[in-house]
Protein backbone atom coordinates (compact mmCIF):
# COMPACT_ATOMS: atom_id res chain seq x y z
CA UNK A 1 0.00 0.00 0.00
CA UNK A 2 1.72 3.37 -0.43
CA UNK A 3 0.25 6.96 1.48
CA UNK A 4 -2.03 8.25 -1.27
CA UNK A 5 -4.25 4.74 -0.30
CA UNK A 6 -3.67 4.70 3.23
CA UNK A 7 -5.81 8.34 3.72
CA UNK A 8 -8.81 9.78 2.95
CA UNK A 9 -8.00 13.69 3.82
CA UNK A 10 -4.94 15.21 2.45
CA UNK A 11 -4.36 18.67 3.76
CA UNK A 12 -0.99 20.23 1.46
CA UNK A 13 0.84 23.02 2.15
CA UNK A 14 1.51 24.85 -0.73
CA UNK A 15 4.97 26.96 -1.07
CA UNK A 16 7.85 24.33 -0.64
CA UNK A 17 5.61 21.62 -0.87
CA UNK A 18 3.41 21.64 -4.03
CA UNK A 19 5.81 24.82 -5.69
CA UNK A 20 8.49 26.70 -5.27
CA UNK A 21 8.97 30.42 -6.00
CA UNK A 22 7.58 30.73 -9.34
CA UNK A 23 7.69 27.04 -10.25
CA UNK A 24 5.45 23.49 -9.69
CA UNK A 25 7.43 20.41 -7.60
CA UNK A 26 8.02 18.06 -10.45
CA UNK A 27 4.95 15.43 -10.87
CA UNK A 28 3.02 17.47 -7.84
CA UNK A 29 -0.06 17.99 -10.69
CA UNK A 30 -0.42 14.39 -11.02
CA UNK A 31 -0.15 13.64 -7.22
CA UNK A 32 -3.23 16.26 -6.62
CA UNK A 33 -4.83 14.92 -10.10
CA UNK A 34 -4.49 11.30 -8.78
CA UNK A 35 -6.77 11.98 -5.47
CA UNK A 36 -8.91 13.60 -6.97
CA UNK A 37 -9.72 10.67 -9.37
CA UNK A 38 -9.47 8.46 -6.19
CA UNK A 39 -12.22 10.33 -4.60
CA UNK A 40 -10.05 11.71 -2.04
CA UNK A 41 -10.88 15.18 0.23
CA UNK A 42 -8.28 17.77 -0.14
CA UNK A 43 -7.51 20.87 0.75
CA UNK A 44 -4.29 23.55 0.60
CA UNK A 45 -3.45 25.47 3.46
CA UNK A 46 -0.75 28.06 3.46
CA UNK A 47 0.53 30.95 5.21
CA UNK A 48 1.60 33.18 2.64
CA UNK A 49 -0.37 36.50 2.34
CA UNK A 50 1.03 37.90 -0.85
CA UNK A 51 -1.75 36.86 -2.96
CA UNK A 52 -5.61 36.19 -2.44
CA UNK A 53 -6.98 32.27 -2.29
CA UNK A 54 -8.14 33.63 -6.01
CA UNK A 55 -4.48 34.23 -6.61
CA UNK A 56 -3.68 30.96 -5.50
CA UNK A 57 -6.16 29.00 -7.51
CA UNK A 58 -5.85 30.13 -10.94
CA UNK A 59 -2.17 29.73 -10.36
CA UNK A 60 -2.63 25.91 -9.21
CA UNK A 61 -5.49 25.94 -12.02
CA UNK A 62 -2.61 27.23 -14.68
CA UNK A 63 -0.38 24.19 -13.84
CA UNK A 64 -2.80 21.59 -14.38
CA UNK A 65 -4.22 20.78 -10.66
CA UNK A 66 -8.20 19.63 -11.01
CA UNK A 67 -8.89 21.20 -7.88
CA UNK A 68 -11.80 24.22 -6.90
CA UNK A 69 -11.27 27.43 -5.08
CA UNK A 70 -12.66 26.44 -1.78
CA UNK A 71 -10.22 23.70 -1.41
CA UNK A 72 -8.05 26.57 -0.86
CA UNK A 73 -6.92 28.37 2.53
CA UNK A 74 -4.22 31.09 3.66
CA UNK A 75 -3.87 32.63 6.86
CA UNK A 76 -5.43 36.57 5.24
CA UNK A 77 -8.68 34.50 4.63
CA UNK A 78 -8.41 33.04 8.86
CA UNK A 79 -7.38 36.51 10.05
CA UNK A 80 -10.03 38.63 8.01
CA UNK A 81 -12.75 35.95 9.65
CA UNK A 82 -11.62 36.80 13.15
CA UNK A 83 -11.01 40.37 12.63
CA UNK A 84 -14.25 41.02 11.02
CA UNK A 85 -16.02 39.06 14.27
CA UNK A 86 -14.08 40.80 16.68
CA UNK A 87 -12.92 43.98 15.60
CA UNK A 88 -15.54 45.44 13.15
CA UNK A 89 -14.35 49.00 11.58
CA UNK A 90 -11.36 49.31 13.92
CA UNK A 91 -8.21 51.22 13.04
CA UNK A 92 -4.77 48.93 12.03
CA UNK A 93 -1.68 49.08 10.20
CA UNK A 94 -0.09 46.04 9.14
CA UNK A 95 3.63 45.13 7.78
CA UNK A 96 2.27 42.96 4.74
CA UNK A 97 2.11 43.59 1.11
CA UNK A 98 -0.46 45.91 -0.73
CA UNK A 99 -2.82 42.32 -1.20
CA UNK A 100 -2.50 41.49 2.48
CA UNK A 101 -4.04 45.51 3.45
CA UNK A 102 -6.03 45.36 0.76
CA UNK A 103 -8.02 42.30 1.90
CA UNK A 104 -8.56 43.51 5.50
CA UNK A 105 -9.37 46.57 4.63
CA UNK A 106 -12.32 44.96 2.28
CA UNK A 107 -13.23 42.96 5.50
CA UNK A 108 -14.32 46.24 7.28
CA UNK A 109 -11.81 47.62 8.98
CA UNK A 110 -9.70 51.35 8.74
CA UNK A 111 -6.29 51.50 7.45
CA UNK A 112 -4.06 53.85 9.09
CA UNK A 113 -0.30 54.99 9.34
CA UNK A 114 -0.53 57.08 12.34
CA UNK A 115 0.74 54.94 15.56
CA UNK A 116 -1.88 57.28 17.77
CA UNK A 117 -4.57 56.28 15.74
CA UNK A 118 -3.93 52.51 15.33
CA UNK A 119 -5.86 49.98 17.14
CA UNK A 120 -4.27 46.78 15.67
CA UNK A 121 -0.60 46.07 14.57
CA UNK A 122 -0.58 42.70 11.74
CA UNK A 123 2.58 41.14 11.15
CA UNK A 124 3.52 39.23 7.70
CA UNK A 125 5.45 38.47 4.80
CA UNK A 126 6.29 42.25 3.38
CA UNK A 127 9.23 42.18 0.48
CA UNK A 128 8.82 45.51 0.81
CA UNK A 129 9.90 46.38 4.80
CA UNK A 130 11.42 49.45 5.34
CA UNK A 131 12.71 51.02 8.74
CA UNK A 132 9.99 53.40 8.72
CA UNK A 133 7.08 50.53 8.84
CA UNK A 134 8.84 49.34 11.48
CA UNK A 135 8.68 52.09 13.55
CA UNK A 136 4.98 52.73 12.90
CA UNK A 137 4.17 49.45 14.01
CA UNK A 138 6.89 49.77 17.16
CA UNK A 139 4.95 53.22 18.23
CA UNK A 140 1.60 51.61 18.14
CA UNK A 141 2.57 49.09 19.99
CA UNK A 142 3.74 51.07 22.80
CA UNK A 143 0.55 53.19 22.92
CA UNK A 144 -1.38 50.02 23.23
CA UNK A 145 -2.20 48.48 20.06
CA UNK A 146 -2.92 44.75 19.82
CA UNK A 147 -0.32 42.78 18.66
CA UNK A 148 -1.39 40.19 16.09
CA UNK A 149 0.74 38.06 13.10
CA UNK A 150 -1.11 36.10 9.66
CA UNK A 151 1.76 33.76 10.28
CA UNK A 152 4.92 33.20 11.96
CA UNK A 153 7.38 31.64 9.71
CA UNK A 154 10.96 32.78 10.07
CA UNK A 155 11.25 32.32 6.15
CA UNK A 156 9.61 31.57 2.69
CA UNK A 157 11.01 29.44 0.54
CA UNK A 158 12.15 30.70 -3.12
CA UNK A 159 13.54 29.68 -6.10
CA UNK A 160 17.12 30.36 -5.24
CA UNK A 161 16.54 30.01 -1.50
CA UNK A 162 15.01 32.06 1.52
CA UNK A 163 13.69 35.27 2.26
CA UNK A 164 12.62 36.52 5.71
CA UNK A 165 9.06 35.99 6.41
CA UNK A 166 6.83 37.32 9.48
CA UNK A 167 8.84 35.51 12.23
CA UNK A 168 11.79 37.81 11.97
CA UNK A 169 9.92 41.08 11.93
CA UNK A 170 7.86 39.76 15.27
CA UNK A 171 11.30 38.46 16.87
CA UNK A 172 12.40 42.48 15.73
CA UNK A 173 9.23 43.96 17.44
CA UNK A 174 9.25 41.97 20.79
CA UNK A 175 12.65 43.43 21.29
CA UNK A 176 12.18 46.71 20.05
CA UNK A 177 9.24 46.84 22.00
CA UNK A 178 8.73 44.86 25.17
CA UNK A 179 5.74 43.31 24.15
CA UNK A 180 4.93 39.78 22.88
CA UNK A 181 2.90 38.49 20.03
CA UNK A 182 -0.70 38.01 21.66
CA UNK A 183 -2.51 35.82 18.33
CA UNK A 184 -1.57 34.32 15.64
CA UNK A 185 -4.12 33.12 13.13
CA UNK A 186 -1.27 30.57 10.35
CA UNK A 187 -0.43 27.17 10.75
CA UNK A 188 -0.10 25.45 13.62
CA UNK A 189 -3.42 27.88 15.34
CA UNK A 190 -6.18 26.35 16.42
CA UNK A 191 -7.75 29.58 14.02
CA UNK A 192 -6.41 27.95 11.18
CA UNK A 193 -6.61 24.17 12.04
CA UNK A 194 -10.74 25.15 12.48
CA UNK A 195 -10.72 26.26 9.52
CA UNK A 196 -9.11 22.95 7.79
CA UNK A 197 -11.78 20.99 9.58
CA UNK A 198 -14.46 22.95 8.23
CA UNK A 199 -13.58 22.00 4.74
CA UNK A 200 -13.24 18.38 5.45
CA UNK A 201 -15.13 15.45 6.90
CA UNK A 202 -12.69 14.92 9.46
CA UNK A 203 -11.29 12.90 11.37
CA UNK A 204 -7.80 12.69 12.74
CA UNK A 205 -7.18 8.85 12.18
CA UNK A 206 -7.51 9.00 8.10
CA UNK A 207 -5.98 12.34 7.46
CA UNK A 208 -2.29 13.15 6.47
CA UNK A 209 -0.85 16.72 6.64
CA UNK A 210 2.08 17.22 4.23
CA UNK A 211 4.21 20.02 4.49
CA UNK A 212 7.82 21.50 4.29
CA UNK A 213 8.58 23.10 7.53
CA UNK A 214 8.62 21.25 10.73
CA UNK A 215 7.83 24.21 13.31
CA UNK A 216 4.26 25.35 11.01
CA UNK A 217 3.01 21.90 9.37
CA UNK A 218 4.72 19.38 11.50
CA UNK A 219 3.58 20.99 14.73
CA UNK A 220 0.19 21.51 13.43
CA UNK A 221 -0.01 17.72 12.84
CA UNK A 222 1.49 17.06 16.27
CA UNK A 223 -0.59 19.16 18.31
CA UNK A 224 -3.65 17.79 16.60
CA UNK A 225 -3.24 14.41 16.63
CA UNK A 226 -2.92 14.35 12.58
CA UNK A 227 -0.16 11.95 11.33
CA UNK A 228 1.90 14.20 8.76
CA UNK A 229 4.83 13.71 5.85
CA UNK A 230 7.84 16.07 6.19
CA UNK A 231 9.16 17.04 2.18
CA UNK A 232 12.31 17.77 1.71
CA UNK A 233 11.48 20.71 -1.44
CA UNK A 234 11.21 24.06 1.15
CA UNK A 235 12.69 25.18 3.73
CA UNK A 236 16.19 23.91 4.82
CA UNK A 237 15.98 22.42 8.30
CA UNK A 238 18.35 23.09 11.36
CA UNK A 239 18.67 20.04 13.83
CA UNK A 240 18.03 22.47 16.87
CA UNK A 241 15.19 23.71 15.47
CA UNK A 242 12.50 21.09 15.90
CA UNK A 243 11.21 22.10 18.92
CA UNK A 244 10.34 18.32 19.76
CA UNK A 245 7.85 18.08 17.00
CA UNK A 246 8.45 15.10 14.79
CA UNK A 247 6.75 14.13 11.24
CA UNK A 248 5.12 10.45 10.82
CA UNK A 249 6.94 10.11 7.26
CA UNK A 250 10.01 11.19 5.55
CA UNK A 251 9.44 12.40 1.88
CA UNK A 252 11.98 13.26 -0.32
CA UNK A 253 8.54 15.35 -2.63
CA UNK A 254 4.93 14.78 -2.82
CA UNK A 255 5.68 12.72 -5.89
CA UNK A 256 6.28 9.59 -3.13
CA UNK A 257 2.58 9.66 -2.11
CA UNK A 258 2.30 7.58 -5.23
CA UNK A 259 5.57 5.20 -4.98
CA UNK A 260 6.17 5.04 -1.05
CA UNK A 261 5.31 1.83 0.41
CA UNK A 262 4.70 1.74 4.12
Amino acid sequence: MNLANKYENFIFDLDGTIYRGEHLITDADLVINNLKSAGKKIVFVSNKTTGTVNDYFHLLRNWGLNIEESEIINSTLVVKNYLSNNFDKETFFAIGEESFINEIKNSSLNFSTDPGEIKIILITLDRTLNYKKLEIAAQALENGARFFAANIDDTCPVDNGEVLDAGSIISALEKRTHRKLELHFGKPSEFMFNEIKSRLNFNPDNTLLIGDRIETDIAMGNKFGIDTALVSTGVKHFKNGSNGFSPTYLLNSVADLLNNKI
